[in-house]
């Protein structure tokens, strides 16, 4: 259900203090959060709501976590767990009294960046330049130059080890074909495990012939497995169909991939990933997405602003 706006009526209660006046009411987070026009931006995502249903949190409430999120720096763990200590972020995100309890799931946080197309979060950084042209930080003549740099954003994934990935991919094939209701004849977890264990022993004895036996060994199983489910997925429905589809797809990819290949698969929950070469002794190497990030030549009012 869509969530209803969080409105503050100025009402007091008997038994509770408003955070307005407990709070510096100067402090850059109570500025900042009445620069943002947070009724557009209701507006805006609300549609990715349906009519009826449970009500969902608040949107000032999800976006006002996004943006302490990139603000200071953390994770959907820490900033649920500072929102609880801190009055400034619970203000920020719409709260009128102090609040002693989380009032949602973590991983709410999560199913809204999968619910929202990707493309409407640059409603939310035009709504955070907005806000600095409204605070006086950000001028348009401090655009006229800019300065352009790539980075790499890490993502947080396990070593792509070869043995690793065939690992993942026979546990995550077995477990959806499980789910949608095909009898696997055998699930090859338990001993794909156990080659895998010898795979990490072998290469650290220096025994690499055995290594790649063993990383055979676990090709061969994903392939029995793939060619099982493939030949039992034709019985099922439409939508058994499409929820095995992409699973298989970055299974087979996992077992026709080589060292060197375009397009490798580093990861399962992250295929975006790449390795970008770092230059460094101590890490030649980092996983993860190029990005890039634009700042005015000339700061104003406040220092840099990245665009």
């Amino acid at each position: 259900m869509r969530p209803k706006k969080q409105g503050d009526g100025g009402q007091k209660d008997l038994f509770r203090i408003r955070l307005d006046e407990m709070i510096n009411m100067q402090h850059a987070l109570v500025k900042l959060a009445g620069l943002i026009d947070w009724d557009r931006l209701h507006n805006t995502f609300a549609p990715y709501y349906k009519e009826h249903g449970r009500p969902g949190v608040p949107i000032q409430m999800i976006l006002g976590l996004h943006f302490l999120k990139h603000i200071y720096g953390l994770s959907d763990e820490e900033v649920c767990a500072r929102w609880v200590d801190n009055p400034y972020f619970q203000y920020f995100c719409g709260e009128s009294f102090f609040q002693f309890i989380f009032p949602m799931e973590r991983s709410s946080l999560s199913h809204f960046r999968n619910r929202i197309d990707p493309q409407e979060l640059e409603k939310v950084l035009q709504e955070s330049l907005h806000a600095a042209f409204k605070g006086g930080s950000l001028r348009l003549k401090d655009l006229k130059k800019v300065v352009v740099d790539t980075t790499v954003q890490d993502k947080a994934i396990a070593q792509p080890t070869a043995n690793g990935l065939l690992l993942k991919a026979i546990e995550k094939v077995g477990t959806v074909a499980k789910q949608v209701g095909i009898k696997l004849r055998q699930s090859y977890v338990r001993v794909a495990k156990n080659a895998a264990i010898k795979v990490g022993r072998y290469i650290h004895a220096k025994q690499m012939k055995r290594a790649r036996k063993s990383l055979k060994y676990m090709k061969v199983r994903l392939g029995r497995l793939i060619r099982d489910v493939c030949r039992k997925s034709e019985t099922l429905c439409e939508t058994a169909q499409k929820k095995l589809q992409n699973v298989i797809k970055k299974a087979k990819k996992i077992h026709q991939q080589q060292r060197g290949d375009k397009g490798y698969l580093y990861a399962w929950h992250a295929p975006e990933v790449e390795c970008i070469s770092k230059g460094k002794a101590r890490a030649p190497y980092e996983f993860g997405c190029k990005v890039s990030f634009a700042t005015q030549l000339k700061a104003s009012g406040g220092g840099k602003h990245y665009v």
